[in-house]
């Protein structure tokens, strides 16, 4: 699985967010690109510890779903979004879009940070699972919208 800490992932998935505007549509699923570029921030905001989103540990969470956030299996179409990474409220996709590529360019300029502060609902995840699971998170949303 490609990491955002990978200079060539990271460059890949700059690439690809230049390549949404507006008027992009979603291939599946009920987000306008507006709020999927919302949506996108929430895990970059739990890994650089901006926002916990009040999420408590979650045994079921880090026995059953963890692995996949990581892993080298692609999300299918439709998987249930969590609650708190959910609105109701209109996004502007300008506004949105510049805070998502700020968090993204935060976040690999600390690809060499080795110990990351555990995330507060699924636990400890290496830097390299951090990372795996930043760019697999895009990665599934950018698919969503053809980029």
């Amino acid at each position: 699985m490609q990491s955002i800490f990978n200079e060539s992932a990271y460059n890949e998935i700059k690439s690809r967010i230049d390549k949404l505007d507006e008027n992009s549509k979603a291939n599946w699923g009920k987000m306008d690109v507006g709020k999927m570029v919302w949506h996108c921030q929430g895990p970059f905001n739990i890994m650089l510890q901006k926002n916990d989103y009040g999420l408590k540990p979650n045994w079921l969470a880090k026995v059953f779903f963890k692995k996949s956030l990581y892993n080298d299996k692609t999300w299918s179409k439709g998987l249930p979004t969590a609650k708190f990474l959910k609105t109701k409220d209109k996004k502007d996709f300008n506004t949105e879009i510049i805070k998502l590529k700020a968090l993204i360019d935060e976040t690999y300029s600390h690809k060499e940070k080795e110990e990351w502060k555990p995330h507060p609902g699924f636990g400890y995840f290496t830097a390299q699972q951090w990372g795996q699971m930043q760019y697999k998170h895009l990665d599934h949303h950018f698919r969503q919208f053809g980029v």
